[in-house]
């Protein structure tokens, strides 16, 4: 099974300070077509304005990951923590049994660009937490680096869910290719650029949904075409 799902079917929030969109199901988009995959909940394509974002809020029973493409998202939460996220960071929050926190664009020029990632926890009622790292990109050049997982191996974020999350920038013209499991599913969200896959071309903000395959193979259209992958139980 390959289904995409292409950038422009997306939901979209658009307001003074911020452009949104909405991959599956969120807020007051709501597609019961689109409601996630697997444990894979929200991915939300967030481009917020200079010195704006999103004041403090609470979550719970939710994994959060903030992934930046461009610019600096200012991070603030209940358990004490403040950081800066930049492209190249993974940042994992458990909301669990309750969490409030803050994030802002760091910076009064210039815009930032970002996902925001929601994934099912393996149970509810979790100790919150904070997690961040830095993934250099010689690490995830034209190859798949894991930057997530559920037992935080290869020195990934631990995510509390059955979830392995790899990400890749890949040059013009490079193939790479993935092993699914079986019983497992997948998904591949183009973060940058565009790649081909079976003669079709995805782009950026475009995702693709895949099972029942032993591997899928994409080749990469433009240099610096960023690709992360969502490996999820079935």
């Amino acid at each position: 099974m390959l289904a995409i799902r292409k950038a422009t079917d997306r939901g979209a929030s658009n307001f003074s300070w911020l452009d949104s969109r909405h991959t599956f199901s969120f807020g007051g988009y709501m597609d019961p077509r689109n409601m996630g995959f697997s444990d894979l909940r929200v991915i939300n394509e967030d481009r917020v304005a200079p010195g704006a974002g999103f004041g403090t809020h609470g979550h719970r029973d939710m994994e959060i990951i903030s992934y930046v493409i461009e610019g600096e998202l200012a991070h603030k939460d209940s358990m004490g923590t403040g950081s800066i996220i930049r492209p190249g960071d993974v940042q994992r929050m458990s909301a669990g049994t309750g969490v409030t926190h803050s994030e802002m664009n760091a910076s009064k020029e210039n815009p930032v660009h970002f996902l925001q990632i929601w994934i099912l926890p393996e149970t509810k009622g979790l100790q919150p937490g904070y997690e961040q790292k830095h993934f250099a990109p010689e690490t995830r050049q034209d190859q798949w680096r894991l930057v997530g997982s559920c037992d935080g191996r290869e020195n990934s974020v631990t995510i509390h869910q059955d979830v392995s999350l790899y990400a890749a920038t890949l040059g013009k013209g490079v193939q790479i290719g993935y092993e699914l499991a079986p019983e497992r599913k997948a998904w591949l969200q183009v973060v940058k650029g565009a790649l081909q896959l079976d003669g079709q071309t995805l782009k950026a903000g475009d995702g693709l949904a895949f099972a029942d395959l032993d591997s899928l193979s994409i080749v990469s259209s433009d240099d610096g075409t960023e690709v992360l992958l969502f490996d999820l139980a079935a």
